[in-house]
């Protein structure tokens, strides 16, 4: 399933979202990192990602933000989200309802977990 299919993390840990990037390469994903959560609108805009995976706590936007602006995009209004998060709370839940996070993922997480999640998103969207 992952042939041809971009994702796009965002991350401002560059060890983990490279890490992370090179795990997903070699399970065949396309992968555009973006390490600036500021920046990352408009690299969604132009890639078209398939699925994002998103760190909730980032300085300058959190997670939470960046989701909530896609939710308002018609061109990625679709694009399921899977949050990642070391400080999960469950306070969180009610928020990624509201921007449209389905799942999250709390690190750290073994690679094939996150393989399983995106596999998973993306079947859904099929129906």
């Amino acid at each position: 399933m992952a042939k041809n299919k971009k994702v796009l993390i965002v991350d401002d840990d560059k060890g983990f979202l490279e890490e992370l990037e090179e795990n997903l390469s070699l399970s065949g994903y396309d992968m555009v990192a973006v390490n600036d959560p500021v920046s990352f609108l408009p690299i969604a805009l132009r890639e078209k990602p398939d699925i994002v995976l998103l760190d909730l706590k980032m300085p300058g936007k959190s997670g939470f933000q960046l989701a909530d602006e896609m939710s308002r995009l018609f061109e990625l209004q679709n694009v399921p989200i899977i949050a990642m998060s070391a400080y999960f709370k469950d306070e969180y839940r009610m928020l990624m309802n509201v921007c449209g996070i389905k799942k999250c993922l709390k690190k750290p997480f073994n690679p094939l977990d996150v393989i399983s999640e995106i596999e998973g998103a993306l079947a859904e969207k099929q129906f």
